[in-house]
């Protein structure tokens, strides 16, 4: 299921399961992504399952489910 996604989600995942959670932050950081483009990658990995969102605004931050 997680070969299907994008190169830049496969990241985000194993980020968050590597720190136990991820921010778009720490994303932008480490992939040098925008945060409107990371944010798109965030919303479909929530939406398909994949991650957990915590919190709303700039506070936000994700886990794996």
């Amino acid at each position: 299921m997680l070969a299907a996604l994008p190169e830049l989600s496969l990241k985000i995942v194993e980020f968050a399961r590597e720190h136990g959670r991820v921010t778009i932050g720490e994303a932008t950081k480490l992939t040098g992504v925008s945060r409107n483009t990371l944010k798109q990658h965030f919303r479909a990995l929530v939406e398909r399952g994949h991650l957990n969102q915590h919190g709303s605004g700039r506070g936000v931050w994700y886990e794996l489910r």
